[in-house]
Order: structure tokens, then C-alpha cells, then sequence
């Protein structure tokens, strides 16, 4: 036992872990989930690892969350972006208190876990991540952005396909109050916003919009034909004309109060969205495709959405211009 805890101290030590209070790990606590059940994070650079390993530890998990539980994380994570690397010391002691073993590397992660969640904030790492965790046989959700690119998101599908296992990928805000009162076949247009934060290593909406532009595609469906955006240092405006005429906005803010929300325009009436509920709808959705394998969100719409994100950074950079989603889609199938 000596030679395991020097191991494991030198090993936070080498990743500027040391600093923390090295705790007490109980690999007992692996028995907390059945076998099958047993949940892996890759990435304790987000608040998202922290709030799902809370839901699905507590003493009194819901009965819908099916035993899952959280018995190992990787915590990185992000390596060059300031605000999330400085969050994973304090929220690799926020699971440790949850009975969750820190490993030191994906492969060990593994070998102690039946499915995963990769949490790592920084989507450029997603792909060789995922890469992993799908050449052993898992099943994944893979939080938001799913890549840093449409290219690296498209190959990450068509990994996925090789290895015949369906990955998850979604915003939480896709389960926002009100999309479950909407009837797809009857909504005629939708607006929506959110928070659109720049991030220097990610395409403009990738990092932040994202968010209010997945709970556009909530709405609205596939089938957006081009993308025109309007740019300024505080507010995007995207606008998307889909293939059957409809038309689809997305504001992003970057001043003022934040806020999430939007309004769906149907055949009989409008529809208000909001406010967010928090991070439980989504985790629902996870458990169930853990559970069957099966993803609530097609491939097709989360490409599509990166496909709108991709074709409003080029519009930025035409000054304005209307962009085809076709044209951005077959650039980012060249580049892979």
C-alpha cells in the first residue's frame, strides 16, 4: 500500500495536483455501481463533471438514473486554456468526496468502467479522446462542443461508425422548458439566444453558442440551406433559411446579463422558452443511451449545427455574406 500511495502522489505532484490534500482513495468505492453501470470522466475541467457526479452519487440517486454511479475520472482535461485548467485542482477534490477514483491516464480509466463521460472542456481534444475510448468497446457522450472543427466533429462520427458504436453529443440546453411543448411538424420559425463567449482556440460559436444555436435545431429540425451573420464586438445575429423557406435566428450576447431562452413560431401560436432547467433532462437522455446504445440526437443534426456555426464564422469573414451549409460541408470533408 505504501508503494501504491507514493505512486499516486507522485503522479498528482507531475501534474501540478500536488498542491491539493491528497485525501483518502478507497478502491472499495468501485463496488458502489454495479457492474455495467459503472461511469468513467474523462475531463474535470468543467463544472458539468462535478453537478453529473453529484446527481448520480447522492445517497438518494432517482430511480431513473438506473444505478448508475461515477467510480473513476481522468482530470484532463484541457491543457492550454487558463479558465479551465485552473478549475481541475478544485474539482478533482469535489469527486474525490463523492467516492470517485483519480486515475492517471484514459487507459487505466478504462479498465475500471463500463461507459463514459467525456467532460473535457477543450474540443480539440476531443477527437483522440473519444479515439480511446471507442477503440475499447464503450459507449460515450461527449459534451459540448463536440470538436474544435467540422472537420475533426465529422471524423469523429465516421470513427464512431467503424467501431459501430453511436456516440452522444448535446447541449443541456436542448431540454430547455417549453421545446417539449412544441410539435415539430408545426413550427414555422424560431428564435433563440444565449451567451456567446469567445474563446481564442475555438471557431466563434463553437466555444459558447453553441448552446443557443443547438436549441435552434431543437426547433426547427435538419435542413438549413444558408447561414447570413451579423457581427459586432458585443452581439452576433445568425440567420438561417432552411430548405423549405422557413427561417431560424440565433442571438449571441457577449454584454449585459446572461440569459438563455427563445420563442418557437407554430401553426398554433408562439411558444416561449425557458427558463433553463438545469442539467438533469440532459443526464436522463445520457442514462438512456448508455442503457440501449441508442442516441436521442442524430449524427446528421449535430453536424448539421456545426455546419451552421462553421458557415455563420465564414459569412464573419466574407463581411456579411450569405453561406451555404452545402459549401462549408464539403470544404470540412476535403480537410479530413
Amino acid at each position: 500500500m505504501k508503494s501504491t500511495s507514493l505512486d499516486r502522489r507522485a503522479f498528482l505532484q507531475r501534474t501540478a495536483l500536488g498542491t491539493l490534500a491528497l485525501g483518502t482513495y478507497s478502491i472499495s468505492s468501485l463496488a458502489g455501481a454495479e457492474q455495467g453501470k459503472r461511469i468513467g470522466i474523462i475531463g474535470l475541467d468543467t463544472s458539468h463533471s462535478v453537478a453529473f457526479t453529484k446527481v448520480l452519487n447522492a445517497a438518494d440517486a432517482k430511480p431513473e438514473y438506473r444505478g448508475y454511479r461515477v467510480v473513476a475520472a481522468y482530470p484532463h482535461g484541457s491543457h492550454d486554456i487558463e479558465t479551465s485548467v485552473k478549475r481541475i485542482p478544485g474539482y478533482v477534490e469535489e469527486v474525490k468526496k463523492r467516492n470517485v477514483e483519480i486515475v492517471e491516464s484514459i487507459e487505466v480509466l478504462l479498465t475500471k468502467v463500463d461507459v463514459v463521460l467525456l467532460e473535457t472542456n477543450d474540443g480539440r481534444r476531443h477527437l483522440e479522446q473519444a479515439r480511446q475510448v471507442l477503440q475499447a468497446g464503450k459507449r460515450v457522450f461527449i459534451d459540448k462542443p463536440i470538436a474544435a472543427s467540422l472537420a475533426d466533429a465529422m471524423a469523429l462520427f465516421n470513427l464512431a461508425a467503424q467501431h459501430k458504436i453511436p456516440v452522444f453529443s448535446a447541449s443541456s440546453l436542448r431540454y430547455i422548458q417549453g421545446l417539449d411543448q412544441v410539435n415539430k411538424k408545426e413550427v414555422v420559425g424560431a428564435d433563440t439566444f444565449s451567451p456567446a463567449t469567445l474563446e481564442k482556440t475555438h471557431p466563434d460559436l463553437f466555444w459558447y453558442g453553441v448552446h443557443g444555436v443547438e436549441m435552434l435545431f431543437a426547433a426547427m429540425g435538419t435542413g438549413c440551406r444558408e447561414v447570413v451573420r451579423v457581427h459586432t464586438e458585443g452581439t452576433d445575429v445568425v440567420v438561417g433559411t432552411w430548405a423549405d423557406g422557413r427561417v431560424g435566428t440565433f442571438r449571441g450576447t457577449r454584454t449585459g446579463k446572461n440569459g438563455y431562452g427563445g420563442t418557437v413560431y407554430t401553426e398554433g401560436g408562439a411558444v416561449v422558452l425557458g427558463p433553463y432547467g438545469g442539467y438533469e433532462p440532459l443526464l436522463r437522455e445520457i442514462i438512456g443511451y448508455f442503457e440501449t446504445g441508442v442516441s436521442p440526437v442524430a449524427a446528421t443534426e449535430t453536424l448539421e449545427i456545426f455546419a451552421f456555426m462553421e458557415a455563420a464564422d465564414e459569412s464573419k469573414r466574407r463581411g456579411g455574406k450569405t453561406v451555404s451549409i452545402e459549401s462549408v460541408l464539403g470544404k470540412a470533408k476535403t480537410a479530413g
